[in-house]
């Protein structure tokens, strides 16, 4: 397993800092208008950082992306001194609302990512509140996916399966985690997740059973 500096040493808590400083000494940069729509604040906030994120790692960076597809695995990608890859979902939590389950990724596709152990996926969680149409980060999180604990991640039913936050409210990082161990525990996660969802199947299999069987003995 290829070791990245940046996560197994102190350098993903000081680029951290330098995301929530940096953020915290724009400009106000919202509407009257936007300021009420997190998916809004959310999208201004990315682009912000898309444009300065390649700076804010200065030269940990050796080669950085910001123009991917809406559906893409990444809002953000760079590679560093290492030759390891990084792919970054920005991810935006507003304190003041009192439930959020963002998606991370598919585990299909995590599973082929990670196939690679230069890859890395990592998630970048801004967490703000609102002063006025002034964006206030209380809280940010840089780190691989395999950093979050399973205790507050779920899986959600699309497609082979969706990695979610449970509760954006609550992150809980296991720093320097192993990711072997973190993906076995995906993969019992997931193993654990399909025979449910397959029970669930068979349900609603029976019942349009019996709605097919009602509307059999109709006439037209």
């Amino acid at each position: 397993m290829i070791r990245s500096s940046i996560f197994y040493s102190e350098t993903y808590k000081e680029i951290e800092r330098r995301i929530a400083d940096f953020l915290n000494s724009q400009p106000e940069f919202l509407s009257a208008r936007t300021v009420g729509s997190p998916r809004a604040v959310g999208d201004a906030i990315q682009n912000l950082l898309s444009d300065h994120f390649q700076a804010i790692l200065g030269g940990l960076c050796v080669k950085y992306s910001r123009d991917f597809a809406r559906r893409s695995m990444a809002d953000l990608a760079f590679s560093d001194t290492e030759g390891l890859y990084y792919i970054v979902d920005v991810k935006t939590h507003r304190l003041d609302t009192s439930f959020n389950m963002p998606n991370l990724t598919s585990v299909e596709r995590l599973a082929r990512l990670y196939e690679d152990d230069a890859n890395w996926f990592v998630v970048l969680m801004i967490k703000y509140s609102l002063a006025g149409n002034t964006v206030v980060v209380e809280g940010c999180h840089f780190v691989p996916i395999e950093f979050l604990s399973w205790d507050c991640l779920t899986i959600g039913a699309l497609g082979w399966g969706q990695i979610q936050i449970a509760n954006a409210n609550t992150i809980n990082i296991v720093e320097g985690n192993s990711r072997r161990a973190w993906m076995l525990q995906l993969c019992d996660t997931i193993l654990d997740f399909y025979p449910r969802e397959i029970a669930k199947i068979g349900g609603r299999m029976e019942h349009f059973e019996r709605v097919k069987a009602r509307w059999l003995e109709r006439t037209e």
